[in-house]
């Protein structure tokens, strides 16, 4: 029976030591106290470096760790609490704090009851407090990083049948209440009745695949606010029943920015109308179904001497109200936009020509009833319109354009204040349609070196024989039958359809890539003649420093 309780305690003993576990036995009668070696070791310390004393812990322990670890053995002994169970921190002979996780409880008493003997051990906790340090660290930033973003947080208990919220999504959804649990339910009831089935379909999606889903959704809050959500969804524990984790933040403001963004992307910024790209796209959408619609080309007549005499305020007032009075007098089904300066162009679905005749009219009679305002009411206004009527599908907008283009300058010739119906037979020399063809040409000579720049000296003209080092920079344009077409030509049709600011930009770029040296050491300095359309542009400054930048040209002082 000896043999066996000796090979009990060495097996026990053995126990302790491999599972790192350092023993305490406490004598409550004489005061004494056994640490065994693995305590010691723990500590750093060897056996007999330390005298074993009842408070010997008590020293070595942390002093804001002291009243919290005499408490809880206190509590024990009087019999309010099963056993001893604390952390605490305990000082390394090198110095450092180890944090110990101290457990034990009475193990004998006297005749009365009365606790005669305590004995506990003591682990080393350390690694596990400062992974947990670090993970309240994380916790910390990701709580900082929600907080930041406006995100809420939210899982779904498939088992339990229970949805938790954070308070940063009942926020969001404007629901007032004290505790994270809802009824699952709940959500549905917020969803607009249109984005009702995607973004449930959503939010089942992560039951079939490990990936994060994103979703965007309205939501109805309880006071009639619609509100743009967005969330991210992940099913977890897929060994089990699982949950569905998930985020929400309100996009409300984004997508309202995203809006105006599009807007303006796709108006112009002064009337509101369509801008020309948007315009030629929904033009070229149109014509693709085949379906007969006629386009109209709208000039303004005498709107540079309303310009020159009241000033740009008032041009800009006039065009803004000419916008104004000709959209009250569209059906729903039209599309008016502005091309650019004092033209405007309209897009008329299944239009006939007595359709196209009525609506001519009513558009005549808005630009002549248009608000001048008071620094031009002595001035008047009006418009030529050219109409072009398009069925083949094949018809390019370009030439669309350029067919109403010309019945709008022949409307002009025929004295203004009045439209015209494009006829192929009446087409001019100078027409539009030569003129998207002219500027279709431009772009491609820049490509196919039919494009020339040429150079003409600037003189004093008092003393003309001087040597010059300024020079203005000239485009001409080579035809394809080898002729070279003068700038007052191909220059106007650039502006009109809409290609000057990129034959400006060519013109400069390959100006400074041949002469980029010369303009460096001063021995030549470059004029250029740019449209309004490029000056217009806010990008052109950004172009011209990339350019400079490239070719190692100085900038003009």
């Amino acid at each position: 029976m000896a043999e066996k309780k000796n090979r009990d305690g060495e097996f026990w003993e053995l126990a302790l030591e491999r599972a790192h576990l350092g023993v305490w036995d406490w004598d409550l009668a004489s005061g004494d106290c056994f640490y065994s070696a693995m305590w010691l070791q723990m500590l750093g310390y060897g056996e007999g470096e330390l005298a074993e004393t009842s408070d010997l812990w008590l020293q070595l322990t942390h002093p804001d760790d002291r009243e919290r670890a005499v408490a809880s053995g206190e509590r024990h002994i009087a019999g309010l609490t099963d056993s001893i169970e604390t952390e605490l921190r305990l000082k390394h002979k090198s110095g450092h704090w180890v944090w110990v996780l101290d457990r034990g409880g009475v193990v004998e008493r006297d005749a009365e009851g009365r606790p005669v003997r305590l004995m506990g051990v003591q682990t080393d906790i350390t690694k596990q407090k400062q992974a947990e340090a670090e993970l309240e660290q994380v916790n910390v930033r990701f709580r900082l990083a929600l907080a930041a973003s406006g995100t809420g947080i939210w899982h779904h208990d498939l088992a339990a049948r229970k949805s938790y919220w954070d308070k940063r999504t009942r926020d969001i959804y404007g629901l007032v209440a004290d505790t994270d649990e809802v009824s699952q339910d709940l959500w549905h009831s917020y969803l607009h009745p249109d984005d009702r089935a995607d973004a449930e379909r959503a939010h089942l999606a992560p039951l079939q695949t490990q990936k994060v889903v994103a979703v965007q959704y309205r939501i109805i809050k309880r006071d009639g606010e619609i509100r743009h959500l967005e969330s991210l969804i992940r099913f977890a524990d897929a060994q089990s029943s699982g949950q569905i984790l998930g985020t929400v933040r309100d996009i409300t403001e984004a997508k309202q920015r995203e809006q105006e963004l599009a807007h303006a992307a796709r108006h112009d910024a002064l009337t509101g109308l369509l801008n020309r790209a948007a315009f030629d796209r929904l033009l070229a959408e149109h014509i693709a179904t085949a379906r007969r619609l006629a386009v109209f080309y709208v000039d303004l007549d005498y709107f540079k001497a309303l310009n020159d005499f009241a000033g740009h305020a008032a041009g800009d007032l006039a065009l803004k109200s000419v916008a104004e009075r000709i959209l009250g007098c569209l059906p729903p089904s039209v599309h008016a936009a502005r091309l650019g300066g004092d033209e405007f162009a309209l897009l008329v679905p299944d239009c006939d020509a007595a359709q196209a005749e009525r609506l001519a009219g009513a558009v005549l009679a808005a630009v002549r009833d248009a608000d001048l305002g008071s620094t031009a009411a002595s001035r008047k206004l009006a418009a030529s319109i050219g109409i072009a009527f398009v069925a083949d599908a094949n018809t390019a907008v370009a030439d669309a354009l350029a067919c109403a283009d010309d019945a709008c300058y022949a409307a002009k010739a025929a004295g203004r204040n009045r439209f015209a119906v494009f006829s192929p037979e009446t087409t001019s020399g100078s027409s539009g349609l030569n003129a998207a063809r002219l500027a279709a040409d431009t772009v491609d000579a820049m490509a196919d070196g039919r494009l020339k720049l040429f150079g003409q000296e600037i003189h004093q003209l008092g003393k003309p024989w001087q040597e010059s080092r300024h020079v203005e920079v000239l485009a001409r344009l080579a035809g394809r039958n080898g002729r070279l077409i003068p700038p007052g030509e191909f220059i106007p049709a650039a502006e009109r359809f809409g290609v000057a600011s990129r034959l400006d930009r060519w013109i400069i770029r390959t100006a400074l890539s041949l002469h980029g040296p010369a303009l460096k050491s001063g021995a030549l300095t470059l004029g250029f003649n740019l449209s309004a359309q490029t000056l217009s542009d806010p990008q052109l400054w950004d172009f011209v420093d990339a350019v400079i930048a490239e070719t190692g040209a100085p900038h003009s002082g």
